[in-house]
């Protein structure tokens, strides 16, 4: 069955996509909830209207991305820990302290998803850890973990 999303379906696609999917998925999921209406002439129309919305947005929030990125790559970033006398951590960094540090010295808001931490940062100085801003930009931040 044909369908256009009226909302992001992960898996799926995207609001304003247009789709074929199973006809039980459809008519049983997506259509009740309200995820979806069936693909006819004028819902196509506003497919279209949706994808370009999307389209524009997007373009908007990687140009926001972009300009938080150059404000952040100035920015030195230190997290007080509590740590041993040889410099290891009692527990370790996470991204969501990580996030609140970085909220803190910005005007946006950062969530704890949005760090990309390999590991969690156990020892004391500097360590590389990934920011993404935007699904397609990732910057990589330097932060500064100091007795605290």
């Amino acid at each position: 069955m044909k369908i256009v999303l009226r909302e992001d379906v992960e898996h799926v696609g995207n609001k304003g996509d247009i789709v074929t999917v199973a006809d039980g998925y459809a008519r049983n999921y997506l259509v009740p909830r309200g995820l979806a209406m069936k693909a006819t002439r004028g819902v196509t129309v506003q497919a279209e209207a949706m994808r370009r919305n999307r389209s524009e947005r997007n373009d908007r929030d990687m140009a926001a991305a972009a300009e938080l990125a150059a404000e952040l790559g100035a920015m030195k970033i230190e997290i007080a820990a509590r740590a041993s006398e040889g410099g290891a951590l009692f527990g370790s960094v996470t991204a969501a302290e990580i996030a609140s540090a970085v909220t803190a010295m910005i005007d946006g808001e950062i969530e704890r998803r949005q760090v990309e931490l390999a590991s969690p940062i156990k020892v004391l100085g500097p360590a590389e850890v990934g920011l993404r801003l935007h699904p397609e930009v990732l910057i990589p931040i330097t932060i500064e973990v100091v007795a605290g």
